[in-house]
């Protein structure tokens, strides 16, 4: 009976043993993987800093013009009927390169636009996001061509003439980059019996057929993409709420059109 005790004792003490070296070497793990990930952090951090030591890109500088159209019109002497009544923003974002000289770090040798969200989408219409030739800042032609599906690359020139036509972009960073935000199909087939009061191809078009700030309300957000041409990479990522009144309400697209130029200080940080 002794001899069984002593047996189940060390088989206890035995099995205590391995249970503590056990715990003591997840402990020890734990405390490895900890101080080996916190290394590693620090050295991407550091790694990180050293590389954004100073600001090569930063947008300090945007103009945005809110206003609206139409895309089709048919009349008669008693009515007159528009069809897909669309609201536009156009965006111009300049890039500051911050030097008076042009070097391989400050100049551009790829840009592009990706990752589109909508934060907020407005509860009446279809938004979408447009590139926008920099000569058509302000104006309502609006190229189904240019709609932003996915991702916006620009050509990238060193030419004193370019055609804004395409995505085209200086790579001196003289030429700002210019999108269009679209919520279309706001009103469709919608009929005015009072012929009477001249109609503007404006923001009143929207004032006119009763639609309400309320309803247009739109905040988006999209990151931007550069490549110097050390091959260095570089990224932002810019908010825009969609403005489409001022803050005392004296200026507003319900009057046919509204510019904001908001304080801005964009900045491109370095990650390769």
């Amino acid at each position: 009976m002794d001899k069984i005790s002593k047996e189940k004792k060390k088989i206890f003490i035995l099995a205590l043993s391995l249970t503590f070296s056990v715990i003591i070497l997840i402990f020890l793990s734990a405390f490895l993987f900890q101080s080996f990930s916190s290394k590693k952090c620090l050295d991407s951090y550091i790694n990180f800093a050293e590389k954004n030591k100073k600001t090569i890109f930063s947008i300090n500088k945007c103009t945005l013009f809110s206003s609206a159209d139409t895309k089709n019109k048919t009349g008669s002497i008693s009515n007159f009927t528009i069809e897909n009544l669309y609201q536009f923003t156009d965006m111009a974002f300049y890039i500051n390169n911050n030097s008076d000289e042009y070097t391989m770090e400050n100049t551009l040798k790829s840009v592009s636009i990706s990752n589109i969200q909508y934060i907020k989408k407005p509860s009446i219409g279809e938004c979408a996001l447009y590139y926008k030739n920099f000569n058509n800042f302000a104006k309502s032609d609006i190229e189904d061509s240019n709609k932003i599906d996915n991702q916006l690359n620009f050509e990238v020139s060193s030419e004193d003439e370019v055609d804004f036509n395409t995505p085209t972009i200086y790579n001196n960073c003289a030429s700002p980059i210019v999108l269009s935000y679209v919520n279309s199909n706001i009103k469709t087939d919608y009929t005015f019996t009072d012929t009477s009061t001249a109609i503007t191809y404006d923001g009143s078009l929207l004032n006119r057929t009763g639609v309400s700030i309320d309803e247009l309300n739109c905040s988006l957000s999209f990151d931007v993409y550069i490549t110097n041409n050390l091959d260095q990479k570089f990224k932002t990522t810019i908010f825009v709420d969609i403005p489409l009144e001022s803050d005392d309400k004296q200026s507003s697209i319900m009057n046919g059109q509204y510019t904001f130029k908001p304080e801005t200080n964009y900045i491109f940080y370095r990650y390769e």
